[in-house]
């Protein structure tokens, strides 16, 4: 029998299921139910998938068999490495190296608290992100959500001439620049390593010809404009792409397994006292096949750009 989407949203957003139950993705492995899977991500942008008992090498095995490669940047090295053993696995908690809820002041909390603002995957890094994956180890008794944005739709609403102004244009992202936002300090000899990427600021799904906005907290400046007249540009596309009727929050339940386009969605982790409760998710986010050629070599010193 063939998938099921169930939608969430009015926009975007579906969770999935086969004959009326989840659909377990450690045994998806045949070509027919990966079409209709990313038919499905074409669609809606975010799906979700319950009851997913998922082992780190499970997961890392089913990304490689829904788009290929994988992300093995997908941070900055600033903070202690992953605990998780393997660069391709993020680690979505609060845990430190011993499995302890980290303290209020530990330095790799306070640079993670900038997962709260809206963002798109690796977007510093070239290629980018294109799908991530996140799976549920450990619940909070308390709301953890994670709110995502759908930048199909955004794009869409924008007026025509808008549009038209920025088609072309293309934006630095650092994720230097949305830690410091927060006040997080950064040494010389980490902003060196902290270059950053160009990005198109309207990106095309090349599997359908669908426009997204591809914006975010990490977006510090447009090429070949002022820089207080690029950061007004992309605060207006950012209050315009977040607002409400864009938005789905996901509550997150044991065994979830959320799966998004980087392309077309923003998303934020939503505050909760992370401080008395612990919360594991793992995620893995596969490479930007589809990344503009070029953009590599096209890197500024963040250092200059707050």
């Amino acid at each position: 029998m063939s998938v099921t989407f169930r939608p969430l949203h009015p926009l975007f957003c579906a969770e999935v299921s086969r004959d009326g139950k989840p659909l377990d993705l450690r045994q998806v492995h045949d070509r027919e139910t990966l079409t209709e899977l990313r038919d499905g991500m074409d669609k809606y942008g975010v799906l979700v998938f319950p009851q997913q008992p998922f082992t780190n090498a499970e997961q890392l095995a089913f990304a490689q068999r829904w788009d290929g490669a994988l992300h093995a940047k997908l941070g900055s090295n600033v903070v202690d490495k992953s605990r998780l053993g393997n660069p391709a696995l993020g680690d979505t908690s609060n845990l430190n190296a011993d499995g302890k809820v980290r303290d209020r002041e530990d330095r790799h909390r306070l640079y993670s608290l900038a997962n709260r603002l809206w963002h798109t995957d690796a977007s510093f890094r070239a290629p980018a992100g294109r799908y991530s994956l996140l799976s549920t180890r450990v619940i909070p008794k308390v709301r953890a959500d994670t709110e995502f944005a759908d930048m199909y739709a955004a794009y869409d609403a924008l007026d025509a001439a808008t549009k038209k102004q920025i088609d072309k244009l293309q934006a630095h992202h650092s994720i230097a620049y949305s830690r410091q936002t927060l006040g997080f300090t950064f040494s010389e000899k980490e902003l060196d390593n902290l270059r950053g990427a160009v990005q198109p600021l309207v990106r095309t799904n090349p599997r359908t010809g669908r426009k997204s906005l591809y914006i975010a907290s990490h977006a510090n400046s447009i090429i070949d404009w002022p820089l207080p007249e690029a950061r007004l540009l992309l605060l207006d596309l950012m209050t315009h792409a977040t607002q409400p009727q864009f938005c789905y929050s996901h509550e997150w339940r044991d065994g979830d397994m959320v799966v998004w386009d980087n392309l077309s969605t923003m998303h934020r982790g939503r505050p909760y006292d992370d401080i008395n409760h612990k919360r594991e998710l793992v995620r893995v986010t596969t490479l930007d096949a589809d990344h503009v050629p070029g953009s590599e070599a096209k890197v500024l010193d963040d250092a200059a750009l707050v």
